[in-house]
């Protein structure tokens, strides 16, 4: 297929894009069910889809739909020759209010940030524990995770960068629930958790499961997780992935994140994977960009933290209490937590990731992983433990 008949292709789904309709909806709908695309054609039609929010600060209000494509990937197209300043993209790339709420290091971190914003993001997959020495070789095209990160991380064999062609879900290996398609700061949030085998835990915001199956896969699927979210579409998906995963240790359950958790039974562990404002997506979901607003970040700020204080109270002495959001907003994240400890003597902060030699315990109880950094997602993890 032509190139500008995939331009016309895209300017249809565009069209369907409303903030009541968010892209990821209407490429479900409308793109996920045809068989007459190859991988290429679904991946070139994506990404001009994309570029249209990630460029939309360049392009005239009310410019035709097509037309706002072409000049999206002409846009895109000297971005990548380099031929866009930093200085450019802090105005324009994103919405004003994100700098009241972003903190970096320096202003080098900044422009890294934002020009990883407007790159397309890589894709990250993740293998069972079995199954990590054999699916790099079978899907090719396959990376590890760079040695620095794992040190600095805690261990990710599991984890592989995918830089191939190929639609992985028709694979046999994806098919068989030998990997799933995850982000790397995702995966990192299972290994904060750090589950042991037998253990009770209760994956809070479960959503369709992606962390829930990995920290069955860490826990040699023995023991028992709770998996609960308010939406019933989500856990009918989280219940599809553990049956083609093999996933057997868990119960699903309805939550709709009140006061009380869905059972009465304490946990050695409880992960809070918080709904949130996505700015850690941003790369990933540009549209995002355009539609999120500083009232969300305060809305979401406070169920975040009720659904911790919920959470505190269901922790056997002695369990850890791991919270994640894929945002980076000060109000969503370092300002939250440090509320929630504050208003909690019951709990001790402990490190997020296994400490590192010569580290003082509980020294690292906090860790914001930096999409230009990790080349993913950006994540913010904290962890505590109730006292004995």
């Amino acid at each position: 297929m032509s190139d500008s008949a995939l331009v016309n292709r895209a300017a249809r789904l565009l069209s369907l894009v409303s903030p009541r309709t968010p892209l990821e909806a209407v490429l479900r709908r409308e793109l996920t069910p045809r068989r007459d695309l190859s991988p290429a054609e679904r991946r070139h039609i994506v990404r001009a889809l994309n570029a249209a929010f990630r460029w939309q600060g360049w392009i005239e209000p009310g410019t035709p739909v097509q037309q706002r494509i072409q000049e999206a990937l002409t846009w895109q197209g000297r971005f990548d020759a380099a031929a866009i300043k930093s200085e450019a993209l802090a105005a324009r790339a994103v919405p004003a209010w994100a700098w009241e709420e972003l903190v970096f290091e320096d202003q080098d971190s900044k422009s890294a940030w934002l020009r990883h914003l407007q790159r397309d993001p890589t894709l990250w997959i993740r293998t069972r524990r079995e199954a990590a020495a054999s699916i790099p070789g079978l899907l090719g095209d396959c990376q590890p995770v760079p040695a620095g990160f794992v040190e600095a991380f805690g261990p990710a064999p599991t984890a592989f960068r995918y830089a191939g062609a190929r639609d992985l879900f028709l694979t046999p290996g994806f098919r068989e629930g030998r990997f799933e398609i995850q982000d790397l700061a995702s995966q990192l949030v299972g290994h904060a958790c750090a589950p042991k085998p037998g253990e009770t835990w209760w994956d809070a915001c479960a959503g369709e499961g992606g962390k829930m199956l990995h920290l069955a896969d860490l826990m040699e699927n023995k023991g028992l997780i709770w998996a609960s979210d308010r939406s019933a579409r989500r856990l009918a998906i989280l219940r599809q992935r553990a049956a083609r995963a093999r996933v057997f240790n868990y119960r699903a359950v309805a939550w709709d994140g009140g006061r009380h958790p869905p059972t009465r039974t304490r946990f050695d562990g409880v992960l809070v994977d918080a709904p949130c404002s996505g700015v850690g997506t941003w790369q990933r979901h540009p549209q995002a960009r355009w539609t999120t607003a500083p009232r969300d970040v305060a809305e979401l700020a406070a169920v975040q933290r009720r659904l911790l204080d919920c959470a505190a109270g269901a922790l056997k002495p002695g369990g850890r209490l791991v919270y994640s959001v894929c945002t980076l907003t000060r109000s969503e994240t370092t300002g939250l937590a440090e509320a929630f400890a504050a208003a909690h003597p019951e709990l001790e902060p402990v490190d997020v990731f296994a400490p590192q030699a010569g580290a003082a315990p509980g020294s690292r109880h906090s860790a914001t992983l930096w999409p230009h950094v990790l080349d993913s997602n950006g994540m913010f993890l904290a962890a505590w433990r109730r006292k004995p």
